[in-house]
């Protein structure tokens, strides 16, 4: 088998960053990412306010297998250029540099949008679990608090891939283990299970009355479709095993190995955790009523609560970390793209500090970014606004290599699906759109104007200026 760095001196690149990285931690990135612990618990409400307990039982293992379908065509992909720029390399090398171009800035505001998702979320479990402080400005503390996180992520980021990947690791350990025990004990708290909750469509539309997660409305089918947000948002941040191509041994097996393993486990284990909330709730309206409480309520009022505190406070650590691995592939991306000159200040995005080997320049100005955002939008907008922007980036190249294949696309690596790939791609692609359009609904129809925006601002500046200048990674397919 080729070396990693003569194949990734095959398309264009020398060997930049530190190549540390086993199977195992380029899986447990992208597990730590996903993490079933933080989308799972975070946005738990969101499924339950759509159509009940349908929206959990049956909501989130039909969307698991549409994510399924994207990671194992973007695992193909993936084997066959394993670089850091991942789903931008694959864009441009199958679509053209439009399409390269295109995948990088919805990937780019896709991984900063979900990273400020990832920290508002958990920022809001933590006040939901622990309270807020005496007298405080819940505006100003949330916007503190976000802030000090996201920063503080990027001092760990900055040190380097070593210090990050025992953390990753640490992390995927931590969320296996918490949430095997989170199902366990409260299964076994449960006297009667209602096991018809889990197909039981129920209008929790409109609630909390306060401040309802879904406008009230009449149509069951259309509530489930809008519940398919919580397992969508859950199950996004596996791009990262690709992002980390670059530092990652062996990296034309490993990496799609830890894309689709990490989507595999996560949505098997995420299933069971969930189902194991929705049946330990009292009563599912008042479960509904409590919004994006209603998991620390259930916990507390479920289980013992010396068990309860530290199991909340384990999600919490887990959530933190799940920012953390977040913000280590949106630098990845911005260090990548950037190297090709596809951002503005480039040459200054693209340095990598030599004592850490780690794109520190990356790493701050992703953290940043992602800082600002918390000011501007609510947590359920921020999420469906980065579901869509990530899925987006997932399947152009997807698309681009199911009109490749076989044609333009023929030299793939070790690790590919054969025939199976261009069905599965066609899955991936039509269930996107069909997540856009969900996406944007009510109460997120911000959404609308910023994706609508983007996408305008986006055709302007390419056919304007960067159709002319941004000339993409150094090597064609046909070269590579």
């Amino acid at each position: 088998m080729e070396s990693d760095e003569a194949l990734l001196k095959q398309l264009g690149y020398e060997q930049e960053l530190s190549r540390r990285m086993s199977g195992f931690s380029n899986f447990a990135i992208s597990l730590s990412i996903i993490c079933i612990l933080a989308g799972g618990i975070t946005s738990f409400h969101v499924g339950l306010a759509s159509a009940g307990g349908a929206s959990i039982g049956l909501g989130w293992p039909l969307v698991c297998l549409f994510s399924l379908a994207v990671a194992l065509t973007m695992g193909q992909i993936a084997s066959a250029f394993p670089t850091a720029g991942g789903l931008y390399h694959w864009g441009s090398l199958l679509g053209g540099r439009a399409c390269g171009w295109a995948t990088a800035w919805f990937n780019l505001a896709g991984l900063v949008t979900v990273l400020a998702a990832i920290n508002a979320g958990t920022f809001d479990f933590a006040v939901a679990t622990f309270g807020w402080p005496t007298g405080a400005n819940p505006a100003l503390v949330k916007t503190l608090a976000v802030v000090v996180m996201t920063l503080s992520q990027a001092l760990l980021n900055h040190y380097g891939i070593r210090l990050t990947t025992r953390l990753t690791d640490f992390s995927g350990w931590l969320i296996l283990v918490v949430a095997i025990v989170l199902t366990v004990a409260l299964l076994l708290t449960i006297r009667q299970f209602e096991w018809s909750r889990l197909w039981t469509f129920t209008n929790f539309s409109g609630l909390p009355e306060a401040g309802p997660i879904f406008p009230r409305q009449e149509s069951l089918p259309w509530l489930f479709c809008l519940g398919f947000l919580f397992p969508a948002y859950t199950i996004t941040g596996f791009d990262a095993s690709a992002h980390t191509s670059e530092e990652t041994m062996e990296a034309a097996r490993n990496v799609p190995r830890g894309i689709v393993r990490s989507v595999i486990v996560s949505a098997v284990f995420g299933w069971f955790m969930i189902v194991a909330l929705l049946l330990a709730i009292p009563d599912l309206r008042t479960g509904a009523e409590q919004g994006s409480a209603v998991v620390p309520w259930t916990m507390k009022q479920a289980l013992p609560a010396g068990l309860a505190w530290v199991l909340l406070a384990a999600i919490v650590a887990a959530q933190y970390l799940c920012g953390l691995a977040a913000l280590t592939s949106a630098s990845r991306m911005t260090f990548a793209f950037a190297r090709d000159g596809g951002l503005p200040v480039s040459g200054w995005l693209r340095q990598v500090d030599r004592r850490t080997q780690s794109p520190s320049v990356a790493v701050w100005t992703s953290a940043v970014i992602s800082a600002l955002l918390i000011v501007l939008l609510r947590y359920e907008t921020i999420a469906a606004i980065g579901t869509v922007f990530l899925y987006l980036s997932y399947v152009l190249p997807v698309a681009a290599g199911f009109l490749a294949y076989g044609g333009r696309w023929r030299k793939f690596g070790p690790w590919q699906l054969g025939a199976a790939y261009r069905p599965l791609a066609l899955v991936a692609v039509l269930g996107c759109l069909f997540l856009l359009v969900i996406g944007v609904q009510p109460p997120n129809h911000q959404a609308v104007p910023i994706l609508g925006g983007t996408a305008l601002l986006m055709i302007a500046v390419w056919f304007g200026l960067e159709r002319r200048r941004f000339r993409g990674p150094p090597v064609r397919l046909g070269d590579s």
